[in-house]
């Protein structure tokens, strides 16, 4: 059993799943800099620093007015967090769009690449003039 195991382990795509797991982990905490310290600052500038995380419908129980969202569920109210819902959604469509802008860059780059290894791999062919010697040389053989 200890052998199975050690050739599970040993298996690529063990190995590339973890690595996957890795890579992922770090893209993550790039993506969420890039919405939290870039994409968030500049649309709070746009909707005049507008946060609808806090907003809230109180649907049981008693709230003082203008209590916080976190106040509200700490009264033991019962709480219509639509406010975060769209935050949620928010975040979500930028980080979406943050990825996909990522990926698309990334395949452009892997594209170019591997274009540019293709382009490397075709031998190059005789030239014009090497063909013109060569039917020269052979019609003169010809003709001898």
């Amino acid at each position: 059993m200890l052998k199975e195991f050690k050739e599970f382990i040993a298996r690529g795509n063990v190995v590339d799943l973890a690595v996957g797991i890795i890579i992922g982990a770090a893209f993550t905490a790039i993506v969420n800099s890039l919405v939290t310290d870039l994409i968030n600052p500049l649309i709070g500038l746009m909707t005049g620093g507008t946060d609808f995380s806090g907003h809230y419908l109180v649907l049981k129980g008693n709230v003082p007015d203008g209590a916080s969202l976190q106040a509200a569920r700490d009264a033991g109210a019962s709480v219509f967090a639509y406010g975060a819902f769209l935050s949620a959604i928010i975040n979500f469509l930028i980080i979406a769009w943050a990825v996909f802008l990522l990926v698309k860059a990334v395949n452009k780059l892997q594209h170019s690449i591997v274009a540019k290894k293709e382009a490397e791999a075709i031998p190059a062919g005789p030239s014009q003039e090497q063909l013109l010697i060569e039917i020269r040389d052979e019609l003169r053989a010809t003709r001898a």
